[in-house]
C-alpha cells in the first residue's frame, strides 16, 4: 500500500514536523510505502484564476502554469493508495503552502466529478495548532470543504497541541498504522 503524506509545514523541527514523522513510522510499522512530500520546500505559486475564473483546470484537469512542484504533486496524489494531511495551523486554516497547493488542485479535479483522483480514497487529517492552540476545528473545517468537494473518504481528524502532544503523537502513528491496515 502506498501511503502520501503531504505536509504544509516549513519548519524541518517542532510540532508539526514531529507529526509528520510518527505518521510516517506509523504507516511503515504496518507495513505500508511511505513518501513524504512537503509543499514549503517547492516553488509553488498561488492560482491566478486564469480564464475567467477557469483556466485548463476545469476541462483539460491540468494547472496550465505546469510548475515542476505542482504537476509532480498531483501525480502523486493520484497514485496513492490513502493520504495523511499534516497542517500547522495559522489563523484558524492551514498552511499558505497547503492553501496555495489546494486552491489549484481543487479546480483541476472538482469538475472531474466520480472521475475525481481523490475519489473513495482514505485520508487522514492532522491540525497541529502552536501557541494558544486555538484555530483547530476551523482547519479541520477547511481540510474537509476540499475532501468533501473531491469525494475523498475522511478516516479520521487528529488534532495536536503543545498541550496534548505526548499523547497525540502516539495516536497519530497509531492512526496511521489502522489507516494502512484497513485499506489493504
Amino acid at each position: 500500500m502506498k501511503v502520501l503524506i503531504v505536509s504544509g509545514t516549513p519548519k524541518h523541527e517542532g510540532l508539526c514536523h514531529s507529526c509528520v514523522e510518527s505518521a510516517r513510522l506509523g504507516v511503515e510499522k504496518a507495513g505500508g510505502d511511505c513518501e513524504v512530500v512537503n509543499l514549503c520546500q517547492t516553488k509553488l505559486k498561488v492560482c491566478a484564476v486564469c480564464g475567467e475564473g477557469w483556466g485548463t483546470c476545469r476541462q483539460d484537469h491540468v494547472c496550465q502554469f505546469g510548475d515542476d512542484g505542482f504537476d509532480a504533486i498531483q501525480e502523486k496524489l493520484a497514485a496513492a493508495d490513502a493520504l495523511i494531511f499534516v497542517t500547522p495551523v495559522y489563523w484558524g486554516d492551514i498552511s499558505e503552502a497547503m492553501k496555495a497547493f489546494f486552491d489549484r488542485y481543487r479546480r483541476c479535479e472538482a469538475s472531474k466529478g466520480d472521475s475525481s483522483a481523490l475519489n473513495g480514497k482514505r485520508i487522514l487529517l492532522v491540525a497541529s495548532p502552536g501557541g494558544s492552540g486555538n484555530g483547530m476545528v476551523s482547519c479541520f473545517e477547511q481540510m474537509e470543504r476540499l475532501c468533501k468537494h473531491l469525494k475523498a473518504e475522511i478516516f479520521d481528524f487528529v488534532g495536536v497541541n503543545r498541550w496534548n502532544r505526548e499523547y497525540k503523537l502516539v495516536t497519530i502513528g497509531e492512526a496511521a498504522s489502522a489507516l494502512v491496515a484497513q485499506s489493504k
